[in-house]
């Protein structure tokens, strides 16, 4: 009975360390890239090159995150990145909330359709059509403009509608029938009603769409080559040059441009945990 009680008693305990353990692994995988990125900021060129990546700075230099803000444009970057993220994120809610709501709520042939078409399109590779859609974008004299890498945000976000779609699951038919009894027509059933309700996946959209934004690097380069529109990560893409790459303003940069992606999820920690939950559930 004691050998017993000590294998049941054996096999529950091996799998909580194995838990904890797996969760500090995660954790160190996260957090020493970061610690790495912020003490090769501090540091000069020399002592970068020279020193341990764990070292402390004989010297703090924070030089580099003055050369890394002006003289590598991280300022503008963020100005311009900020602009793209709130039309596109704009654009996203607005177009993805109505499609959505008009293929969950109206079941017309047109709609199954489309829904086919949408889940068709998520089948092809995004780069293999990419000759094209900039073949498109040139013709309409939008490379260069901030306007193409917008358009391509927006229009392109199919996830986001399935996303909507989902949560418009959860909410009653109920709703939209006693306000349309009362008078309201579909507009204000929407705008009343249902928009308020998916706030939840709102929230959930706009974390994955910020980031996704922010952290693109291929289709601001497309489209946007220019240095006076640049975005986040190709203000730090000009350190890379023909005689070497100034790690240590890099690794300066790098930091600037982790903070207001730290915020922005500190700020919407509590929706998108709770968006993710509610959208995990069917009633």
């Amino acid at each position: 009975m004691t050998e017993t009680r000590t294998d049941n008693n054996f096999i529950p305990k091996l799998f909580t360390f194995l838990k904890y353990a797996i969760l500090v692994i995660a954790c160190l995988i996260v957090f020493i890239p970061l610690i790495v990125v912020f003490l090769g900021s501090l540091k000069n060129n020399t002592e970068f090159l020279s020193s341990n990546v764990f070292a402390l700075p004989t010297k703090v230099e924070w030089s580099n995150y003055k050369t890394a803000f002006i003289d590598g444009k991280v300022l503008l970057g963020l100005k311009n990145t900020t602009i793209i993220i709130l039309i596109s994120c704009t654009g996203t809610i607005i177009a993805g909330t109505m499609t959505a709501y008009v293929l969950q709520r109206f079941n017309t042939l047109f709609g199954k359709v489309l829904k086919a078409a949408f889940l068709l399109a998520t089948l092809f590779p995004a780069i293999s059509m990419q000759v094209t859609v900039y073949r498109i974008m040139n013709s309409l004299h939008l490379v260069g403009t901030m306007a193409a890498p917008i358009i391509l945000y927006v229009g392109t976000d199919i996830i986001s509608i399935y996303i909507f779609m989902q949560f418009l699951d959860n909410i009653s038919y109920s709703l939209d029938e006693s306000a349309i009894l009362d008078g309201a027509n579909y507009f204000t059933v929407f705008f009343k009603i249902i928009l308020p309700l998916l706030r939840p996946a709102i929230a959930t959209v706009l974390i994955i769409k910020v980031i996704g934004i922010y952290n693109d690097f291929y289709t601001p380069q497309l489209y946007m080559p220019s240095d006076e529109l640049s975005v986040v990560s190709t203000s730090l893409y000009r350190f890379m040059g023909p005689y070497g790459a100034k790690w240590e303003v890099i690794f300066a940069g790098i930091v600037i441009c982790i903070i207001p992606t730290l915020i922005i999820f500190l700020a919407l920690q509590k929706q998108i945990y709770a968006g993710l939950v509610n959208g995990s559930v069917k009633e």
